[in-house]
């Protein structure tokens, strides 16, 4: 199409956005290793800048000398990682066409299974583009504290700037993404290396019972083991996002599996390594504050580790704050990368409205990024930014996928029994097992700090996919031909509206012609004087069409027009009646203002009546 030829709104759009990219030019969006690690791992990586802070915070609950616990839970935490990486990987290679939990639990536990895995995982996707765009606004607040009052809007407007991006196609989003994630895994493993060489030299001070300020000692009701457990599941969501690289197979470059497994293997060695150096760094600070995101002295404990090791106010302090909070930002685009994949799929198999399986002009799933974009904003307005108040909602359903997709892999060994299945379905029944058990200790720990809603949302959002199934269901069955079933040859009539004779209605008249079946005439009566004139006009140019003239009492150009066409369709109920508006198309937008819609009036009233049509004849003004 010939760029003169595009509309101002059409160039508005391609400017911010990009122009359309061809269904065959679609394996080169797709993704290799590098790129892939940034824009499906930036979730997971992230998760190392609050996971420790999350455990600690729960420890010093019961007491100061409880964040000894840290490390041992970090160190399970870290094992939890491998095995359920394992588990990932065996599913990436068994199931190349991507859709992860949600395919796995459909094809191998059931509908209902798939349905609770798909529904968990949106939920967990909107998520994680709250929790993480306000973990990030936190770290800049962290190092910009006057800042502290614009958070939300901060975060409000990294969504829109996440979406607009991801808008423009997976491949430049990615290429655009890559910089950040891998200035955080560089900043953050050159935090590790100068610790270690601090502790080792002396530096650093040894470990010790650090000075605690923060909620220290509040919590009296529970005992120790239920506070680990608590802990634990605090921690775990350093687990989020792990399942993405197998959610996303497809937007891999060919071979799809081999490139997936080896962008989850980096994943999962540089998560692990950063997660436990953090942990026992955290071990080397002679004060801890734990304060609540809402405090204005608050500072996240990654912070307070560079501040230890780099030195406050230094320059690599800020390069690993500014580092954080992109990476923390940009976590949210590993939910952009999958939530319209995964809405996609549930779309096709008709769970969800069909225009989220429709790929756009940049080969995305725009109206995905746009829903996601839109709740995981809201969720930010409505709980403020804090993460105090997102992160309980977080991790119940990336567990329950967890659980539902490696007990389907199960089942799949089981079925299919292909090479060194006795070792896979060991790995995934283990997977499948610690990952029940960690839903369940998510779940009780979390349930009244608000993991509630998450249990009651999940069965309303399937409960929701079930009544669009059934809707797209009862569609399918009224429209399905019968056997014997035919074409009937219906009678037809053609009614033009004539509001005065001009060129325009003539053109109407001349399509009416074109039409099978008998052709009539109506004017509605608005003003007695103009009637005389269109009935001459009307004998004039076409006296072999008879012309109905309808009287309105209230002056209604609408009513009598309906009235009229419900009078004829009791009279003849087996015709197929086509209403012709000619209608003046203004070239100018100013112009529009000054013409009445009426075409558009009819068809709306007359769009719930059966065997009626309702035809535009447009003709254009300059």
């Amino acid at each position: 199409m010939d760029d003169k030829a595009v509309s101002p709104l059409k160039a508005l759009r391609r400017f911010l956005i990009g122009k359309p990219i061809a269904t065959s030019k679609a394996h080169h969006e797709r993704l290799g290793p590098l790129v892939g690690l940034a824009v499906f791992s930036s979730d997971a990586l992230s998760s190392v800048a609050y996971a420790t802070e999350a455990i600690l915070s729960i420890l010093i609950l019961k007491s100061a000398t409880s964040v000894g616990y840290q490390v041992p839970l970090t160190l399970g935490i870290v094992g939890l990682i491998l095995i359920i990486a394992i588990s990932y990987n065996q599913t990436i290679h068994a199931y190349p066409s991507g859709g992860g939990s949600y395919s796995v639990a459909s094809e191998n536990l059931g509908k209902w299974p798939g349905l609770i895995a798909g529904g968990a995982l949106l939920v967990d996707y909107i998520l994680t583009v709250s929790v993480s765009v306000a973990a990030g606004c936190a770290a800049i607040v962290s190092a910009v504290p006057s800042l502290h009052s614009y958070l939300v809007p901060m975060a409000v407007l990294c969504v829109a700037i996440l979406a607009w991006a991801n808008l423009r196609g997976v491949k430049e989003s990615g290429a655009a993404f890559a910089i950040p994630t891998y200035g955080f895994v560089m900043s953050v493993l050159a935090l590790l290396i100068v610790g270690m060489v601090q502790a080792m030299s002396g530096s650093l001070p040894a470990q010790a019972n650090p000075q605690v300020i923060g909620s220290v000692g509040i919590d009296h009701h529970h005992g120790l083991y239920f506070l680990l457990a608590r802990a634990f599941a605090a921690g775990c969501t350093a687990l989020t996002g792990i399942e993405a690289v197998s959610n996303g197979v497809q937007a891999f470059r060919q071979p799809e599996s081999k490139n997936a497994s080896i962008t989850l293997r980096w994943m999962v060695i540089l998560l692990s390594v950063m997660f436990l150096g953090i942990g026992l760094l955290a071990n080397h600070l002679p004060t801890l504050k734990l304060l609540p995101a809402a405090d204005k002295e608050y500072r996240t404990l990654l912070a307070q580790i560079a501040a230890q090791i780099f030195g406050d106010k230094t320059v690599m302090f800020y390069v690993l704050q500014y580092a954080t909070a992109a990476i923390l930002v940009l976590a949210a685009n590993t939910a952009f990368a999958d939530f319209p994949r995964l809405a996609s799929l549930l779309a096709r198999d008709g769970y969800l409205p069909r225009p989220m399986a429709r790929q756009g002009d940049r080969l995305v799933f725009h109206n995905g990024i746009l829903v996601l974009a839109g709740l995981g904003g809201l969720l930010i307005v409505i709980f403020k930014g804090e993460l105090d108040l997102l992160l309980p909602l977080y991790a119940v359903g990336v567990f329950t996928a967890f659980t539902l997709s490696q007990s389907g892999m199960v089942v799949h060994w089981l079925r299919h029994r292909e090479k060194n299945w006795k070792y896979a379905l060991c790995v995934n029944a283990t997977g499948a097992f610690l990952s029940f058990v960690v839903l369940c200790i998510i779940a009780v720990t979390k349930f009244a700090e608000g993991a509630w809603i998450i249990l009651i949302a999940v069965p309303l959002i399937v409960f929701g996919f079930h009544q669009i199934n059934r809707r797209y269901g009862a569609i399918s069955r009224q429209l399905a031909i019968q056997p014997g079933e035919k074409v009937d040859d219906h009678p037809h009539l053609s009614i033009l509206l004539v509001p005065r004779v001009h060129r325009g209605i003539l053109q109407g008249l001349e399509y009416a012609r074109q039409l099978k079946g008998e052709v009539q005439a109506v004017h509605v009566i608005v003003n007695d004087k103009t009637v005389p004139q269109v009935r001459r006009d009307w004998d004039r140019y076409a006296p072999d069409v008879p012309l109905v003239v309808l009287s309105s009492p209230y002056r209604s150009l609408i009513e009598p027009v309906i009235d009229y066409v419900d009078e004829l369709r009791r009279e003849n109920r087996d015709s197929i009646i086509t209403v012709i508006v000619a209608e003046a198309v203004a070239t100018k937008p100013w112009h529009k203002l000054l013409q009445e819609n009426v075409a558009m009036q009819i068809k709306t009233a007359l769009s719930l009546r059966p065997n009626i049509i309702v035809s535009s004849v447009r003709y254009f003004l300059e």
